[in-house]
């Protein structure tokens, strides 16, 4: 390929550069998250096709007008957008939101998986107390009194317990994300499981009649902590499936399509589960009534509602600006 051959096939792409950078430096303070992305795709082929001139063209014109152009998008990508934090917060804003929207089919399904299990060893362990013993661990079966239940409030390490649940939470949720390269068997297995142990305490609780008490220790932190499993388990099935059914693509093409887009959300659910782990290291252990605790569990549904809303309507309100190319 001879040097004009070259510069027209990708002169119209670095028209759309100029533009874009003409048009992020004028709107500085209000940048529509379609534009983000666009920049960015097109000051990546800009880098490529500088980098193709340096070494194929070095002495003519084009390779300083392209030093040039690459070196305005750098400064503008890395000094404008990610120093100022506006990639992260349009990322929980916007682009986690949308992505919920996409693939809340998939997040429903990890929620009934969970469900499932859940009120399978609920209703086994009802109907016999004993099967409890052969559906939980040993530790846990063995070691659970729900006589004790909230005994110790106020008197744990509610800081290392924190820090405790957060990093177990966001293990599980990583398994249940990782579990889709086993064409999502894994992550089927993790969210039915982890359902499963959910089920059997709520019997063993409801047998000693303290249902009351053990969903007030669990519903405060659980409606965050649950819903950002779901998302995982979402994310881990989502890319199971499109393993299982490639479509006209090939598998791997699929394994690297879908895991940028399952890490997104997987990264999406950091800041619920580090939520979820105060709420359950500081105000499910404290010393107060179980309807405060109750009242807490409303407050955090209220929470998730207000963030999924908010979010849906300024993906509606960036929607318009989408089409970037023409």
């Amino acid at each position: 390929m001879n040097v004009k051959q070259f510069v027209k096939q990708h002169r119209e792409e670095w028209k759309q550069l100029e533009q874009l950078v003409t048009n992020l430096h004028k709107r500085r303070n209000r940048i529509a998250g379609a534009d983000i992305d666009q920049f960015h795709r097109l000051y990546q082929k800009a880098a490529q096709n500088l980098s193709y001139c340096q070494t194929y063209f070095p002495a003519e014109e084009v390779t300083p007008y392209l030093n040039g152009l690459v070196s305005k998008s750098h400064n503008l990508l890395y000094k404008d957008q990610v120093s100022s934090l506006k990639q992260i917060r349009y990322f929980f804003s916007t682009k986690f939101i949308g992505l919920l929207v996409e693939q809340w089919k998939f997040v429903l399904a990890a929620m009934i998986l969970f469900t499932l299990g859940a009120a399978g060893s609920f209703i086994s362990v009802v109907n016999d107390p004993l099967h409890m013993y052969a559906i939980l661990p040993p530790e846990i079966a063995q070691g659970v009194d729900p006589s004790a239940l909230g005994s110790s409030d106020g008197e744990v390490d509610s800081s290392f317990m924190s820090a405790s649940i957060m990093t177990n939470n966001i293990q599980v949720a990583i398994l249940a994300f990782a579990g889709g390269v086993t064409f999502g068997l894994l992550t089927v297995y993790l969210l039915i499981y982890n359902g499963i142990l959910v089920g059997a305490l709520a019997a063993l609780f409801w047998h000693h009649g303290k249902s009351y008490d053990f969903w007030a220790y669990i519903v405060p932190h659980g409606m965050i902590e649950l819903t950002a499993i779901f998302i995982a388990g979402g994310a881990g099935l989502l890319m199971g499936y499109k393993l299982f059914v490639p479509g006209k693509f090939s598998r791997g093409y699929q394994l690297k399509q879908q895991a940028k887009r399952s890490v997104q959300l997987l990264l999406g659910t950091i800041p619920l589960f580090v939520i979820a782990g105060i709420i359950e290291g500081f105000i499910t252990p404290a010393a107060i009534s179980l309807e405060a605790k109750y009242i807490v569990a409303f407050i955090t549904v209220i929470g998730l509602f207000l963030y999924v809303m908010i979010g849906k309507l300024l993906l509606l309100k960036n929607r318009p600006t989408a089409d970037f190319d023409s």
